[in-house]
């Protein structure tokens, strides 16, 4: 693993930053859907109905558009992410669909933010790969309020053991230790190379989440839909027929 990873993926969402804003735009405008297979909202029930008088937080927010849905919902919303040309598409985006939106470049692993802040807190493929979980759960814990919620959403740790070596797409053969595992460095794969993410075995997770003192309120294993035609570049459309290539947390911080 770099020492460095939040400079290394800041590195990697400026450069990729402009292939990201087609799709900002077009979940702009949706209904809430979650991950890679568009999963609705509906069928996940991940954002409370109604978020009025209530603070919210997305933590690696991209292109904005979850934060998007938490306004529409009446949140009063903070969104936080290392990447300027990303931040720079969500506050044009925040304009346009008139959504008030505290956008800030910064790192979730240390937000600066004030302690119990938040009632809400989310990360869709944001912290919940690109940060060190032992670092940004705590620091989600800190900017929650008793009672608040956290959810989070990314590849599932089978994904990772399922994917080659070299970045080519998930395959039907263990590449990787489970044991021990914390994610992969990305940086000089063959295949797709990108930057560093993190996961833990479902154990490690169950137990960060004891330590840190959440409660688990729910957890989803994502598959791919029928009637799915493609998938991204990491993922085999047979593959995530049969096993979750995405997992999703819904914790709570007792009152």
């Amino acid at each position: 693993m770099t020492n460095d990873h939040i400079s290394v993926n800041r590195g990697v969402w400026e450069a990729d930053a402009k292939n990201w804003v087609a799709l900002g735009e077009r979940l702009w405008s949706s209904d809430p859907q979650w991950g890679i297979w568009n999963v609705p909202d509906s069928a996940l029930r991940l954002l409370p109905d109604d978020l009025t008088g209530q603070d919210a937080i997305e933590l690696g927010c991209g292109t904005g558009y979850v934060s998007g849905w938490l306004a529409r919902r009446g949140a009063r919303v903070t969104a936080i992410d290392v990447s300027a040309g990303q931040l720079t598409t969500a506050r044009r985006l925040a304009t346009e669909n008139g959504a008030e939106i505290n956008f800030l470049e910064g790192n979730a692993e240390a937000t600066g933010l004030p302690d119990a802040a938040f009632d809400f807190a989310i990360s869709e493929y944001g912290a919940a790969i690109w940060c060190r979980p032992e670092v940004w759960l705590r620091e989600a814990w800190r900017l929650l309020r008793p009672g608040g919620q956290l959810v989070f959403l990314g590849n599932h740790p089978l994904l990772l053991v399922c994917t080659p070596m070299n970045g080519a797409p998930s395959d039907r053969v263990l590449h990787r230790s489970y044991r021990g595992m914390w994610g992969a460095d990305w940086t000089e794969v063959e295949i797709d190379p990108s930057g560093v993410t993190f996961n833990l075995t479902m154990a490690d997770w169950v137990a960060l989440f004891r330590e840190i003192g959440f409660a688990v309120e729910n957890y989803h294993e994502l598959y791919a839909p029928e009637g799915a035609k493609e998938a991204p570049p990491f993922v085999s459309l047979d593959w995530a027929r049969d096993y979750p290539s995405e997992q999703v947390w819904v914790l709570r911080k007792p009152v």
